[in-house]
């Protein structure tokens, strides 16, 4: 449903003059009169079953700008008989707080509980975080935050274990219909928009109820002889900025959309999360460094060609730039996303970090040692080594890890690609090993 009361305003019960918002005139007087968000209102959702319960705590409200957290926090307090005050973590201070702190006593000593809703709560530092603590642990305030960004790495530990997190979602089109036609029935009359160009105008929207009424505003407004089309309606409205954060919980998801994408073979999906993280205004030269990562993450040795192409969308994107080059960096995704993929050299690397990590500093068996000085020979260094090149096959099968640890398998390539041929090479390998062993056995 849509974030309609971003500040306090009068029951629509009362007359009102037609010049308010149609954000304010249609903002929900209950609960039910939300739109969307069922998942944290229905009957057996959070907050249906905490208000069913009498037992309110104090909440988060996770999700996108304009799906309800105002809206619903405002409706909680009504619903829970609590003083609602609302403030921002953009334009309050320690100063602002500690008023507010001080209201919110008062009224507890008056039998008057108070529910406080913080807007980008996130915004707060760890200190600022940290002095709500007292009040809701003595039951001053119930806190009721609000947040775009991820709790888990925006908000202290201490203050998000007496919270409960609850994610708010986009709206729906269907919702987003739903909020239409409430609008068109406030108004007195329908949209003068086609069907194409009415569902063009919940995309413009792209989730937000709050946008999508002003957008209403804007057509209602125009004098029309007969219905817009998509194309038309485009020419007077313009699209919404995709929703991305370059440095916020959009810019991870969008990018583990992106390599998942690539991983499952699917070169559309990769192509498509590619579009959209550059029509986010994600920097090319970030798409660049992770596109290669993933040619070394997840096609590895089943297709040694993948990583110099990568290098070489690169290096062709630095070459001709924006808009030009970023055709390079997509070329590059269609060709990891229909390679061969293996993650063996990935899980190699990492098992022989952690064996390095677990054996600390064992030397090397003093057979491959070299022996530059007298000293170092008479204590066996080089001594019983086997040169390759002059072995059987041009393999000794010497042990070349320390002597107190065991042979471990940690390059394990799979049957796809070029390291089927690898696969080959190494059976053949430890099949020659085995037999250098039992010979010298």
């Amino acid at each position: 449903m849509a974030d309609l009361f971003d500040t306090g305003a009068a029951s629509r019960d009362m007359p009102e003059p037609r010049m308010r918002p149609l954000a304010d005139r249609l903002r929900p007087r209950t609960l039910d009169e939300v739109i969307g968000q069922a998942q944290v209102l229905g009957p057996d959702a959070p907050l249906g079953a905490m208000l069913a319960a009498g037992s309110l705590t104090s909440l988060m409200f996770w999700g996108p700008p304009g799906v309800g957290k105002t809206t619903i926090a405002r409706l909680l307090a009504d619903q829970s008989d609590l003083h609602f005050v609302q403030i921002s973590a953009i334009f309050t201070g320690v100063p602002e707080l500690r008023k507010v702190f001080e209201a919110a006593k008062i009224r507890r000593q008056n039998g008057q509980g108070t529910l406080l809703f913080v807007d980008e709560i996130h915004r707060f530092n760890k200190a600022q975080q940290d002095g709500f603590l007292p009040h809701m642990e003595d039951g001053t305030i119930l806190l009721v935050g609000a947040t775009t960004e991820n709790p888990s790495f925006e908000l202290n530990a201490a203050l998000l274990s007496r919270a409960q997190v609850l994610v708010l979602e986009r709206l729906s089109p269907k919702d987003l219909e739903l909020l239409t036609q409430r609008a068109e029935k406030e108004l007195g009359r329908a949209l003068p928009l086609d069907v194409s160009a009415r569902d063009a105008l919940h995309e413009m929207a792209d989730g937000d109820g709050r946008s999508l009424l002003n957008l209403i505003e804007q057509v209602a407004a125009w004098d029309l002889d007969a219905p817009l089309s998509r194309e038309a309606l485009g020419q007077r409205l313009s699209r919404r900025a995709t929703k991305y954060d370059k440095t916020g919980d959009e810019h991870y998801n969008l990018i583990s959309a992106l390599h998942k994408s690539v991983r499952g073979s699917d070169p559309d999906a990769a192509l498509y999360w590619l579009a959209r993280m550059l029509a986010g205004g994600e920097d090319p030269r970030y798409l660049a460094r992770r596109i290669a990562r993933m040619a070394v993450e997840d096609i590895g040795l089943a297709d040694p060609q993948a990583q110099g192409i990568c290098l070489q969308a690169w290096d062709m994107y630095e070459r001709l730039g924006s808009p030009e080059g970023e055709l390079a960096l997509a070329q590059a995704v269609i060709y990891l996303a229909l390679a061969p993929k293996s993650n063996a050299g990935y899980v190699g690397y990492k098992s022989a970090m952690r064996l390095a990590k677990e054996t600390g500093s064992k030397p090397p068996p003093k057979h491959i040692l070299n022996a530059p000085t007298r000293l170092m020979k008479e204590q066996g260094y080089g001594e019983g080594y086997d040169y390759d090149h002059d072995a059987e096959d041009g393999f000794s099968g010497q042990n070349y890890f320390p002597d107190a640890v065991p042979r471990p398998v940690l390059y394990q390539p799979v049957e796809r690609g070029f390291e089927r041929e690898l696969k080959k090479r190494v059976d053949w390998f430890a099949k020659l090993r085995s037999q250098r062993q039992d010979d010298a056995g």
